[in-house]
């Protein structure tokens, strides 16, 4: 059996499709695409996918990640393609490697989201960032099945910046990925990194905690899109892809064993 890791994406008004809509989508997918999966045991046999950390619904998302499990071998790329062209556009599958780890999953370590806050002067929201990230805890309120929970979404932020609309920081790029609307007038961008932690903290409790410190309301909703997620190298805050030991591993043959 071959197991395949895929990345994908969520643009544009494909972002307000649920987790259970994309899942039903990308089925319909597999079977279009006629992929040879491999299916579990028992009376309703289901087909043999796992999905890491989704993104919440009404966020753009550029590194999404599942695994499937194939009953027969198939070319990554080849099949990468095949996958892609059978999903609508704004959920495109953009790499595949054969999973040749373990532990997925556990590599996702932290998220890196860009905001984009509208009506909001980047030197407001400098001031802003300044105030939170200067704060030893930042408690915010969400409303869960069992109620109101309060809890710190200060702890889980590595890095919080002001970055301008058009130049990734990291890279020196312009940026287009993220953008699900044109920059026209006032608009902060903000670039978080946060740790997936216990409780998880999303962009929406940082706006939350950015409200909380500094009074920063921006006047229409905030774009949120996640341009990635995988290990977080603690030292200098970045996340690197959570694809890359697959693409690394060395299959040794089994004469030399």
């Amino acid at each position: 059996m071959q197991r395949i890791r895929l990345r994908y994406t969520k643009r544009g008004r494909l972002r307000f499709t649920s987790h259970r809509d994309f899942q039903r989508a990308f089925e319909r997918a597999l079977r279009r695409a006629e992929v040879p999966m491999a299916y579990s045991a028992g009376f309703t046999p289901h087909p043999k996918v796992s999905y890491a950390n989704a993104a919440p619904t009404g966020v753009g998302s550029e590194a999404e990640f599942l695994e499937i499990a194939l009953s027969e071998a198939c070319d990554p790329e080849k099949l990468r393609v095949l996958l892609d062209e059978s999903l609508p556009a704004g959920l495109d599958v953009t790499d595949a490697v054969e999973a040749r780890t373990s532990g997925l999953a556990e590599r996702l370590q932290a998220s890196v989201w860009e905001l984009r806050l509208e009506g909001v002067e980047p030197a407001e929201a400098e001031k802003a960032v300044a105030l939170f990230l200067a704060a030893d805890a930042v408690e915010v309120e969400r409303m869960t099945k069992n109620g109101v929970r309060v809890f710190d979404a200060r702890g889980a932020v590595r890095r919080l910046e002001v970055v301008d609309p058009q130049v990734d920081t990291a890279s020196g790029d312009t940026v287009e990925q993220g953008a699900d609307r044109p920059v026209a007038g006032a608009c902060a961008i903000l670039r978080l990194v946060v740790r997936h932690l216990t409780p998880a903290v999303r962009p929406d409790d940082v706006l939350s905690g950015l409200r909380v410190t500094a009074d920063l309301a921006p006047p229409v909703p905030v774009g949120v899109t996640r341009l990635a997620q995988g290990p977080l190298d603690e030292e200098t805050g970045t996340v690197t892809d959570p694809l890359a030991p697959d693409r690394d591993a060395v299959t040794v043959p089994e004469d030399s064993a």
